[in-house]
């Protein structure tokens, strides 16, 4: 597809020949673009509500079950976390299904957006009936492997991990309904849906776990139950669309194309903090530590800050559908202001509360004196991480999904894992592991800041191509 050099502007209205059907959708109706199009924050204040949620309720769950003891918190700390890390690679089904849909809206076409949310929802049971199929088959080896051999953590994840499983078709439906409501720009309905199953899933957890005696399994079912609800409410809203629910399959695969890119980043990533942890771990118990403790505050306040790219995603994916490249390059600059007054904001409340929150996770001196060491990595590379997390957004919202591969592979590749493996060997400690973690930040940076700055991504080549 050769990029788009020319459409209205901002305040013009699309041609009724911007937007076209997809023959492989079928889909016809054509709307023109919003002209009421939110704001960043008015996109991302929703997308951050849905984001915490799961946590949320995780630190719950994780709470109720841990009154079980410390095997049954193992267990859930080694089937959850099997399961958490197949939804993060298969999280492609929100963000692929964000900017295709988001173009088809933006042309005016909500039919084709609503149907790229059709075909991505086939798509999730298809691939969550893999992921419980396997799970089934693996739960024993995986959770033992995890667990560093066989006992009773091993025993409680799996028992765990099998009743668990049977939510991941209805985890991934969620997620491509997520997808194509935020490139419709309705960012309200999924946090009522997700906060729908996150609350009937806190109510059943301590009801099932204690008051019914189904101790550490009742926490799988009531993560089931939570689930099962929000997936309906996602497909019920797919089904007011009124559209064909004919699978496609020719739609489903280049689904798969961007999905294929976002799945090799994310393996990448998770490849990348395994080997920093298992560094960590050879630096010693108060290393890893400390690592653990400023790796979950660097996952959480990346919800923050992720929040905005899905922001970019849809404003971004609609201008470009609706052949407005100035106001997707609008959007960059704007988004790229609130990462980067978000990181520093995040950055300097770290660095006032650094002697306050390490304290609040452990009270072991060793643990806190290598907490202090990390903290200004932690502090220091928000600002940074702010503009990347937005400008991926951005990407994401035009298509450009090959290049943010290419870049966080390489990336990953030249700084955050030479370094982590080099910290051992030459004594370098946490500080090399964090070095390492900043560097790979500050190289995606440059390269989504020189990709920005052209016009290649304007094109989005994969996102609706016919």
């Amino acid at each position: 597809m050769t990029p788009r050099s020319s459409g209205p502007h901002r305040g013009q209205e699309s041609s009724p020949t911007a937007a076209e059907p997809d023959p492989a959708t079928g889909s016809g109706g054509l709307r023109p673009p919003r002209s009421d199009s939110p704001s960043v924050l008015g996109l991302a204040v929703p997308a951050l509500v849905v984001l915490a949620a799961e946590p949320l309720y995780l630190l719950v769950d994780t709470a109720v079950v841990g009154n079980l003891g410390t095997v049954a918190l193992g267990g859930l700390a080694v089937g959850g976390g099997l399961l958490a890390w197949a939804a993060a690679l298969l999280n492609f089904l929100a963000y692929g299904t964000t900017a295709r849909a988001a173009r088809r809206a933006g042309a005016g076409d909500r039919q084709g957006a609503v149907q790229e949310g059709v075909q991505a929802t086939w798509l999730a049971l298809a691939l969550g009936l893999l992921v419980l199929v396997a799970f089934q088959l693996l739960a024993g080896p995986l959770t033992r492997v995890l667990a560093g051999g066989a006992g009773p953590v091993a025993e409680a994840g799996e028992r765990w991990l099998r009743v668990a499983a049977l939510g991941a078709p209805l985890l991934l439906v969620s997620l491509a309904g997520n997808g194509w409501l935020r490139g419709v720009q309705e960012l309200r309905r999924p946090v009522r849906y997700v906060v729908a199953g996150s609350l009937l899933s806190l109510l059943l957890c301590p009801l099932l776990v204690h008051q019914a005696g189904l101790g550490l399994v009742g926490s799988a079912v009531a993560n089931v139950a939570g689930q099962a609800l929000t997936a309906a409410l996602f497909l019920r809203a797919l089904s007011a669309e009124g559209v064909a629910w004919g699978a496609r399959p020719r739609a489903i695969v280049r689904q798969l194309v961007i999905g294929r890119d976002l799945l090799l980043r994310a393996a990448v990533l998770q490849l990348a903090f395994l080997v920093a942890a298992g560094v960590a771990a050879r630096a010693g118990a108060a290393a890893l530590g400390a690592h653990q403790i400023a790796l979950q505050l660097f996952f959480f306040l990346a919800l923050v800050l992720d929040a905005y790219a899905i922001a970019a995603q849809t404003l971004v994916g609609q201008a470009l559908g609706g052949g407005r490249p100035d106001d997707a390059r609008s959007t960059a600059r704007r988004v790229t202001a609130w990462g980067l007054g978000t990181g520093c904001l995040v950055a300097a409340v770290l660095l006032a509360l650094r002697d306050v929150v390490p304290p609040l996770f452990t009270d072991d001196p060793a643990v806190l004196a290598q907490a202090a060491v990390v903290w200004w990595f932690l502090a220091g590379f928000q600002p940074l991480a702010g503009v990347v997390f937005a400008l991926d957004g951005v990407l994401m919202g035009a298509g450009d999904v090959g290049y943010l591969r290419t870049l966080t592979i390489g990336a990953a590749l030249v700084g955050f894992l030479p370094l982590s493996l080099l910290s051992a060997p030459l004594g370098w400690g946490l500080a090399g592991v964090w070095t390492g973690l900043t560097l790979f930040i500050a190289l995606r940076l440059v390269g989504v800041l020189a990709r920005v700055a052209g016009d290649r991504w304007t094109g989005a080549p994969e996102t609706v191509a016919a």
